[in-house]
């Protein structure tokens, strides 16, 4: 105001106010749109959350050692009971030793020890509903697929790595043991492609079972359901007459996906070893598609 009582306008510059940005969330994830930048390097924070979740848990420690150890073990065991008796061996199991000697050699340890990956699949998913933190991650991530995706790709890729270690650390100890009656080295037909494909079974058993704890929700519940498919259906399809049950029994999805883990298709097998894996891919497609409409559409 000046001395004659007027008043002038204030030569004071105005500061522009800045826009304001969506504040992160846990593990830094912004639950802005999806579009910008924000949304592009989302996935990849994600992928990081649920790889230190993974690593950090001890289940999922005292499991891949489980497996590691049980699979190893029962392959030097198995394979050097095997060679020790080999004279007193049935006429069927020494004709499929020398048929698919990698695919017996394998099959020894992977029988008990592929209970471990059931086991961490359904873990991996259902201890979060137990603990309650898979409401801070479906609240970091509004869109619960990528949840999912993440976990799925991380489990995936460490199940993976994981099982080619287990399958050529399985048979470089049980070719050799065997190489006084049935000699097999990776070069021959299919070997390669067996070892291979044990990971790559593994790998899609651990998805399997990571979709049916997702369906599930309850850890006991799930391991459940998952043994059933691995450990029970198989012999109660055995025992239905016919060719109906053997058809249901080749396309069970543990059944036809073993398959890939031999070096030569069975003389009863009704797939090949990669048909066998198709099969199962697409079991474990089915149930994972299942398991993020059910994520998406139910209370945590």
């Amino acid at each position: 105001m000046t001395g004659d009582g007027t008043t002038t306008a204030s030569t004071t510059p105005t500061t522009p106010i800045a826009p304001t940005t969506p504040a992160p969330t846990a593990g830094g994830l912004a639950t802005g749109g999806g579009s910008g930048p924000s949304g592009a390097s989302a996935f990849p924070r994600l992928l990081a959350m649920e790889w230190t979740k993974f690593r950090s848990v001890r289940s999922t420690v005292y499991s891949l050692l489980i497996f590691v150890v049980v699979t190893l073990g029962l392959v030097l065991l198995i394979t050097s009971l095997t060679v020790h008796g080999w004279d007193t061996l049935d006429a069927d199991r020494r004709a499929a030793y020398l048929r698919d000697p990698v695919g017996s050699i394998l099959g020894t340890g992977l029988g008990l020890g592929q209970l471990a990956i059931c086991v961490l699949g359904t873990m991996i998913i259902t201890s979060e509903y137990s603990t309650g933190m898979i409401r801070a991650s479906l609240l970091a991530v509004p869109k619960r697929y990528p949840v999912l995706a993440a976990k799925g790709l991380v489990f995936a890729v460490v199940t993976f790595v994981i099982g080619e270690i287990v399958s050529f650390g399985a048979f470089g100890i049980g070719a050799p043991i065997l190489h006084s009656k049935v000699k097999v080295a990776i070069s021959d037909p299919g070997v390669l492609r067996a070892l291979v494909g044990t990971g790559l079974y593994l790998m899609m058993l651990g998805l399997f079972a990571m979709a049916v704890g997702t369906l599930i929700r309850h850890t006991a519940g799930a391991i459940t359901g998952v043994i059933a498919f691995v450990l029970v259906l198989a012999p109660l399809a055995q025992l239905l007459p016919g060719s109906v049950g053997k058809h249901i029994h080749a396309y069970l999805p543990t059944e036809a996906g073993q398959l890939v883990g031999q070096s030569v298709q069975g003389p009863k097998d009704l797939l090949s070893p990669w048909q066998g894996y198709g099969v199962f891919c697409l079991w474990t497609a089915v149930l994972l598609i299942l398991a993020g409409w059910v994520l998406e559409r139910r209370d945590a």
